[in-house]
């Protein structure tokens, strides 16, 4: 089929048709024959969704340095143009070539979030790849070889509800570990071809038959690989999970996590592809660092990205004006969990201001601690023309912020308030979360009480006459994820958030104030996805065939389509979500190795129980284990 042709006529008839041409600034095209492995890298959302994602960026970047590699880009198609391939019986192709995925070498997912789960199966049912792993193991009758499905990312940390679709899960930092996959799978091809034509031509000598399963058993070896295939899960009579039996010898009991010792070696790209329509996030992006030390209990980021390690300031500076000269983007980002921790962020964040000022950039440092520095900053950033600030107290009472580990005060978070309404904010957001362990209805009243103190403050500091003042409050749902101290926790059910939302909806009447709040039936399913097992996977395959997908989208998200799946499969999201569970359980996820001690996290979870705080690592050790294997702020 020639997609090219096709898809001309095609675009005429769909909304925003720039998100299936490619042709952006810096795009990388190669002669698919003069390249030893081919790999498509999927975003399971829309394009400008996708195209926002640095990860994408940066792997992109690294993989088409090596010549002996193409990386290639493919998004989920909205709505409109899925009907439209679907009809014309168009397979879902990369950007780059217009290849069907199911010609590529390597088709790698990246699972930033539950809810696309149900996009990643719909992709490959647009790509006419057989779902399930174990369909893909065998050649057709055509003799031909299905690409290996990867996934990678945050959601990698617990792959057991898409085991039986990917092939290989990759845990942790990607940078070093995908170049080394499609080398490998490079290698065995070759050596495949050498022994005779066709993929499942006679094995080299010592290997396993078949060149997929040579090359699995090869990889699994590695540090970050995980082959469902060569795992098999065993349940107790109460549903509860056994362990999780290994079927292979080739593969580890438990699969540590690949770790990159040192970010500044590693490439970033600086030729970033520029959108031709509007993203998302529409800028460029330079990672200051990656990791965390506050350790929130209920943040998986947090504890699954440590060991904090930075970029020098001197090479933050470069890449941001390389990246600017090389795209033309008129702002500038920076990226990490918490800006203002990099330890020389004051006179980093001088030195970028006088850069962008002097380029008329501008610069936006999210995610900062509201210090007088970076009150400062801010100020001198947003001038006269000051947008909303954002603070995250995560919880109404200090009760509740020392469970969660936040290590923030009323002090603290008045204090900032009042320096931003002196400094002439008008728009205060924020940020709480509900259903969070030992939560009460005290904790949802001290919320209200937060948002009505900052009104007040306002008014002992400007006045009836100082203009329009408002402040917005937003709660999500807490879902408890795997390898963090809640990860034993249960969640609220449905109707507990609906009812919690409903109180904050009366108490919140206050002149001034607004309030937000995420659904709660996307919630309890993100958490039955979070913490799912193996059997999750039909219930997955079952809600696809009746339609779901973009789940993550409300116009999209129907509840009574996944609880018909549920149903149709026997299986209670309950069991997932609202069931606590002990500290002894065997979890689905434990024979993934975060190289944090799971001692430490039950420790944390004692210590929120307590109502303990635990110092910043930046202060003294933890003792989470991470210095046992990489260099981290406890031996440097």
């Amino acid at each position: 089929m020639n997609i090219d042709k096709n898809l001309e006529r095609l675009l005429r008839r769909v909304e925003k048709p720039a998100r299936y041409i490619g042709g952006e600034v810096n795009i990388v095209r190669k002669d698919p024959a003069a390249v030893k492995t081919r790999l498509a890298f999927a975003f399971p959302d829309t394009y400008e969704i996708g195209m926002s994602y640095m990860g994408l960026q940066i792997l992109y970047n690294i993989l088409n340095q090596n010549d002996a590699i193409a990386c290639e880009r493919v998004f989920a198609p909205a709505t409109d143009m899925e009907d439209l391939m679907r009809s014309e019986g168009m397979p879902l192709f990369t950007l780059e070539n217009f290849t069907p995925v199911s010609e590529m070498d390597l088709l790698g997912f990246t699972l930033q979030y539950e809810m696309a789960f149900t996009n990643v199966l719909n992709m490959l049912e647009l790509g006419n790849i057989p779902v399930r792993a174990s369909q893909r193991m065998e050649q057709d009758p055509d003799c031909r070889q299905w690409p290996v499905i990867i996934a990678g990312g945050p959601c990698a940390f617990n792959p057991e509800p898409l085991a039986d679709f990917i092939d290989v899960f990759l845990i942790g930092d990607g940078e070093e570990l995908l170049e080394e996959v499609c080398l490998e799978y490079a290698a065995v091809k070759e050596e495949f071809a050498k022994a005779g034509a066709g993929p499942d031509a006679a094995a080299p000598e010592g290997e396993h038959p078949g060149r997929k399963p040579a090359f699995l058993r090869r990889i699994a070896k590695m540090d970050g690989v995980y082959v469902p295939a060569f795992y098999k899960p065993e349940y107790n009579e109460d549903g509860t999970l056994r362990r999780m039996q290994v079927m292979d010898p080739a593969a580890p009991e438990k699969v540590r996590r690949a770790i990159l010792p040192d970010i500044e070696k590693a490439a970033f790209p600086t030729k970033n592809l520029v959108p031709l329509i509007e993203t998302v996030h529409d800028r460029s992006v330079v990672e200051t660092f990656r990791g965390c030390t506050r350790g929130c209990r209920f943040c998986q980021a947090g504890m699954i990205y440590r060991p904090v390690r930075e970029r020098k300031k001197e090479t933050i500076l470069n890449l941001a004006m390389e990246q600017l000269a090389n795209t033309g983007h008129d702002e500038l980002s920076l990226l990490s969990l918490s800006t203002s921790d990099y330890s020389r962020f004051e006179e980093m964040a001088v030195e970028l201001m006088g850069l962008c000022r002097a380029q008329n950039v501008a610069l936006s440092l999210p995610s900062l601690r509201l210090d007088s520095f970076s009150f400062k900053v801010l100020d001198e950033i947003q001038g006269y023309r000051k947008s909303g600030l954002t603070f995250a107290p995560e919880a109404g009472t200090q009760r509740l912020r020392d469970v969660i580990n936040k290590n923030i005060t009323e002090e603290d978070i008045y204090s900032a308030t009042r320096q931003a309404i002196e400094l002439g904010w008008e728009h205060i957001k924020l940020y709480f979360m509900i259903g969070l362990p030992t939560e009460t209805y005290e904790d949802l009243d001290g919320i209200a009480e937060i948002a009505r103190n900052i009104m007040d403050i306002n008014f002992q500091v400007r006045g009836r006459k100082g203009g329009r003042f408002r402040v917005t409050v937003s709660v999500s749902n807490f879902v408890p994820k795997a390898h963090t101290p809640f990860q034993w926790e249960p969640q609220d059910t449905a109707q507990d958030f609906i009812d919690k939302h409903d109180y904050l909806s009366r108490k919140l009447r206050i002149k001034g104030v607004t309030f937000n709040y995420h659904e709660s039936g996307t919630s309890s399913l993100e958490a039955v996805f979070a913490r799912g097992d193996r059997r999750c996977g039909r219930v997955l395959e079952e809600a696809r065939r009746l339609g779901c997908r973009f789940d993550a989208w409300s116009e999209h998200f129907d509840v009574q389509k996944w609880a018909q799946a549920f149903e149709a499969c026997g299986v209670d999201p309950d069991f997932y979500t609202v069931r606590p569970r002990k500290v002894s359980e065997v979890l689905p996820w434990d024979h993934i190795d975060p190289a944090m001690l799971r001692s430490f996290l039950e420790e944390e979870r004692e210590r929120a129980i307590r109502e303990t705080t635990t110092p910043d690592c930046r202060e003294g050790c933890a003792g989470c284990g991470m210095n046992r294997v990489t260099e981290c702020f406890c031996n440097v």
